[in-house]
């Protein structure tokens, strides 16, 4: 966590090929990532997408639970602010 005030909460993500995070919830949010990547979301019921983004994009997305997947080639890094 980079900041956390009663307005936002901003994250900080770095993930290389692969990795995976565990379920989990966040409030309306918006990923701006400082890196191109791919990423697969999975949410509860085991529905899953995939997205590329690229570096400099910025993506809002409303509030949800989902496990993240790295599946692109490189690296990830991305910011997350939520908004409360």
């Amino acid at each position: 966590m980079l900041v956390e005030n009663d307005k936002v909460r901003v994250l900080e993500y770095r993930g290389a090929p692969g990795a995976k995070t565990a379920m989990h919830s966040h409030p309306a949010v918006v990923a701006c990532p400082v890196t191109s990547g791919k990423f697969k979301f999975t949410d509860p019921d085991g529905h899953s997408m995939e997205i590329e983004i690229s570096a400099g994009q910025a993506m809002y997305m409303d509030a949800s639970s989902h496990a993240t997947e790295n599946v692109g080639t490189g690296d990830a890094h991305v910011i997350l602010v939520e908004l409360k």
